[in-house]
């Protein structure tokens, strides 16, 4: 089942695009359901077929954030088949939401000794790690889900490997992990944010710059990235540039903590 420091991007998104299995938004790579494998309808037992369908429910209320009615239609899922990998992959993403890390590491846990190869639990574990700061399984975690050659949410992963590492205080580590997520998903614009801030915090300037201009030239732009062009640009004294991100950031975002602090040049 695939759901989607001063690391972020659009706080009502983040969590999506770091999660395997959300609703798709900016920067998610694949579908926002995928199960184990391709069954149709003359090889899926009845039993996985109505788990399925109970799953699928569960998806759609997860999505819409009625947490609590997906809850019950997986409990309902596991009732008819309970080594259904998916449906504790799942669990664990609501777990996960409602913040009870407990029952959503035993909910991934479940699933990865379901089937140990699913590369979209381990990644949902490595991230649940990760906000425990046990970064060190939590990086296991992500190997475990890279390694896997049929996975196709590589970038998704090296993506936040690279921001947990930042956590952890391994900027070059970090850097790495995110160049090669830019290299496999350019268009992400997750990852374009997290490499310019990682460049600008450690002062390579005309780096960040690449990377942060790239994503304001796009609609992708937000108050985030059109505020970190700024402070890119003018620490690079390039006033024209400061100027016209500046107008964007109070045109377009005008009730933005950014636009006020642009408004007060508190850089």
């Amino acid at each position: 089942m695939r759901v989607a420091a001063n690391v972020i991007w659009m706080s009502a998104c983040w969590a999506a695009v770091l999660l395997a299995g959300c609703a798709s938004q900016p920067g998610a790579t694949g579908p926002s359901v995928k199960h184990e494998d391709i069954v149709t309808e003359s090889d899926e037992p009845d039993q996985r077929r109505r788990a399925r369908l109970r799953l699928e429910l569960a998806t759609g209320y997860f999505e819409q954030g009625q947490t609590n009615v997906a809850l019950d239609e997986i409990k309902q899922s596991l009732v008819t088949d309970p080594s259904f990998v998916d449906a504790y992959n799942l669990r664990g993403l609501v777990y996960l939401r409602l913040n009870d890390m407990a029952l959503a590491e035993d909910s991934f846990k479940r699933a990865l000794a379901l089937n140990p190869r699913n590369a979209d639990v381990a990644h949902n574990y490595g991230w649940l790690l990760c906000q425990q700061a046990r970064y060190g399984d939590s990086f296991k975690m992500f190997a475990q889900a890279t390694a896997n050659p049929t996975y196709s949410g590589k970038a998704k992963t090296l993506m936040t490997q690279g921001v947990c590492q930042v956590r952890a205080g391994q900027p070059a580590e970090a850097e790495q992990s995110l160049m090669h997520s830019y290299e496999l998903d350019a268009g992400n614009p997750v990852t374009g944010y997290n490499l310019a801030n990682l460049l600008y915090e450690r002062g390579d300037l005309t780096r960040a710059q690449f990377y942060i201009r790239r994503l304001n030239n796009s609609e992708l732009a937000n108050a985030e990235t059109l505020w970190l062009g700024i402070k890119t640009e003018r620490k690079l004294s390039n006033r024209e540039a400061v100027m016209q991100l500046g107008e964007q950031l109070k045109k377009r975002f005008a009730q933005s903590p950014e636009a006020a602090a642009y408004e007060k040049g508190a850089f």
